[in-house]
């Protein structure tokens, strides 16, 4: 229980000063204190559950499920009445942020930048105006990666470092638009980020995740806390997990350095039920320079967190048991049917082999758990939707407009997948929350060279494998 109350401090901390104060106090008139009382709703209601019943009766799945989206929509609603009223007369405007600067040129100056555009790369025909950029239309006469190159040297040429640069493409033909630029006279060696706090969160995610493993083993919190030499048993389970979504977000961390984009270091989110974490993130403080820099970026922390799960998955699966099959969800660790996943089959029968036959589930070693939540993570990572590892990739490789589409039907697919399978029904509502829309590139409109669009079909299809359930005719060349 000191634990779950060293969780709630940290959460409270965080949803204050991190979420609050700087991502909805400046856009609101509502005080920031409401907003605080309603984001934490959900972590209150389950202390006061867990104070109640104990900390061996967790919460019904749906109970937790209604808390978030009851806080998100109430969070939702309060934004937008805070945001109709909002008062002109500048009584409640003292929290907004300042007006951006209008993307304006004097009328001396639009004649130089119709001259960042030889007629022989990119043939301007006119100029919009409008309140958020400056739209330069024309037609391409040359590859999209050299006129983009071309034209942004021009423009800086002129400009300095007055506009950013954003080649789009939209169904009239690939356009520039010039924004102002929001880094502009910043300092450009300012601190991403806090090593310590990161440090912190690992450490304390190492602790939940360590207590939760040592739960998965056997051991009951009453045996913990007489012999607490008994949490080693949970150091499987907590070091596989960590090091599989360490290296999946590190490999996000570095790939964004190689191609000099400004991102955090991997913060972990500590959770003292459940999987006792979130996941971990990072998160990218500067614009993409292009589809390709955004495709290295996306697909990387996918491939490197699947490289570790495998070793850690066959080797937790190695010091499982098997049992007999008895039906249950997808997180049922004590007797897991691999049948529902063609990869975790084929896993499960090399590191088992005669002993897993037909008719027979796994009870899964901590690690073989950690292992196996590696697994789901990656697959939930390559789903193409939005802002996921897979949107940003199929984005990357066919476009925004393409990306979208795909994403839509991705969801409604994944809904329709859970109306059968109950255990899937909360993710299916988590991916109609994340938004369909992915941040553009600066140079969204050049194309991946065939290398890249080879990888990316490659680890769509692993998306696959991971999802699809084992082939009868696969199910008896295995024997199971």
């Amino acid at each position: 229980m000191l634990l779950w109350f060293l969780f709630l401090a940290l959460l409270g901390i965080f949803t204050h000063y991190f979420v609050v104060k700087r991502s909805i106090a400046p856009f609101t008139t509502i005080p920031a204190w409401i907003f605080w009382w309603v984001l934490m709703l959900p972590a209150f209601v389950l202390t006061a559950w867990f104070m109640v019943a104990g900390p061996n009766n967790p919460p019904p799945s749906a109970m937790v499920l209604a808390l978030f989206l009851a806080s998100l929509s109430l969070s939702l609603w309060l934004m937008s009445k805070g945001k109709n009223n909002a008062k002109p007369n500048g009584e409640n405007l003292k929290n907004e942020l300042p007006p951006p600067p209008l993307p304006t040129i004097a009328p001396q100056e639009e004649t130089r930048l119709r001259n960042c555009f030889p007629w022989s790369i990119y043939y301007l025909e006119h100029l919009n105006y409008t309140a958020q950029a400056i739209l330069c239309r024309g037609r391409l006469r040359t590859n999209s990666e050299e006129a983009y190159k071309t034209i942004k040297q021009n423009i800086e040429m002129v400009f300095g470092e007055r506009f950013l640069v954003l080649f789009q493409d939209s169904l009239k033909g690939p356009f520039f638009a010039l924004v102002p630029n929001p880094s502009q006279g910043k300092d450009k060696n300012e601190k991403v980020n806090n090593p310590w706090f990161a440090l912190f969160l690992l450490v304390m995610t190492l602790m939940t995740t360590t207590v939760i493993g040592t739960e998965m083993s056997g051991v009951t919190i009453k045996d913990l806390e007489s012999n607490l030499s008994l949490v080693q048993k949970g150091l499987p389970y907590s070091l596989g997990l960590i090091a599989i979504l360490g290296t999946h977000e590190l490999g996000h961390y570095f790939t964004a350095v190689r191609h000099k984009i400004k991102t955090t270091l991997p913060y972990f989110i500590p959770l003292p039920f459940f999987l006792g974490t979130f996941g971990a993130f990072t998160q990218m403080r500067s614009l993409i320079p292009n589809r390709r820099a955004l495709f290295d970026v996306s697909i990387a922390g996918p491939v490197a967190g699947f490289l570790i799960t495998i070793p850690v998955l066959l080797w937790g699966l190695s010091l499982s048991t098997v049992v007999d099959f008895t039906k249950g969800s997808i997180m049922n660790f004590q007797a897991l049917d691999p049948r529902f996943s063609l990869l975790l089959s084929l896993f499960s029968k090399a590191a088992l082999g005669s002993a897993l036959t037909a008719g027979k589930s796994i009870t899964m070693h901590p690690l073989a758990i950690a292992g196996y939540i590696g697994l789901i993570i990656t697959a939930l990572n390559l789903l193409p939707v939005g802002q996921l590892d897979g949107g940003h990739i199929v984005h990357a490789m066919y476009g925004q407009r393409t990306a979208s589409v795909v994403g839509q039907i991705t969801r409604v697919l994944v809904f329709l997948l859970a109306l059968g399978r109950s255990d899937l029904i909360m993710w299916a509502i988590l991916l109609f929350l994340f938004p369909v829309f992915d941040q553009p590139a600066l140079n969204d409109v050049s194309e991946l060279d065939n290398r890249r669009d080879f990888l990316g079909f490659s680890i769509l299809v692993l998306l696959i494998v991971i999802l699809l359930p084992v082939p009868s005719v696969v199910a008896q060349w295995l024997q199971i």
